[in-house]
């Protein structure tokens, strides 16, 4: 498992995508996956940077894990901002026209849609979501 401990600000998403691509790059991750990968980790660290910390700015960790049978790549956020289960939230209709739809939510349900598996567990005071795709 590969670790990194980052401010969580906007501007260090740069900082994040390096970190899992690199990680990704070292497994053979074909660029339609890594492209899928790179849209959910910017979606989940622009809400941590955005939302988690309301009273100025905390620390994310990202971890990247690689696992076999089937090769595939797990990657966890973990904050210690207010607790905040994004999977909890119904997902939007879709159906409806954009501007007929309740605002907020789309991209947690993009991640949901395009990862295989994404799973939040609040810990010993520290939201932890993990999202998990097969590598192919």
């Amino acid at each position: 498992m590969k670790e990194l401990v980052i401010e969580a600000k906007r501007e260090n998403l740069p900082k994040v995508l390096i970190f899992v691509d690199e990680q990704l790059e070292k497994v053979g991750c074909s660029m339609l996956t890594q492209t899928a990968i790179d849209v959910a980790v910017e979606e989940l660290f622009i809400n941590i940077a955005s939302y988690s910390y309301d009273s100025g700015i905390g620390t994310a960790v990202v971890q990247v894990s690689v696992l076999d049978d089937p090769l595939s790549v797990d990657i966890t956020f973990i904050d210690n901002g207010m607790q905040y289960d994004p999977l909890a939230k119904e997902d939007p209709d879709i159906t409806l026209p954009a501007n007929k739809r309740k605002k907020g939510g789309l991209g947690i349900f993009m991640v949901k849609k395009t990862m295989d598996d994404v799973t939040y567990e609040y810990k010993d005071g520290k939201n932890i979501l993990t999202i998990r795709k097969v590598l192919e």
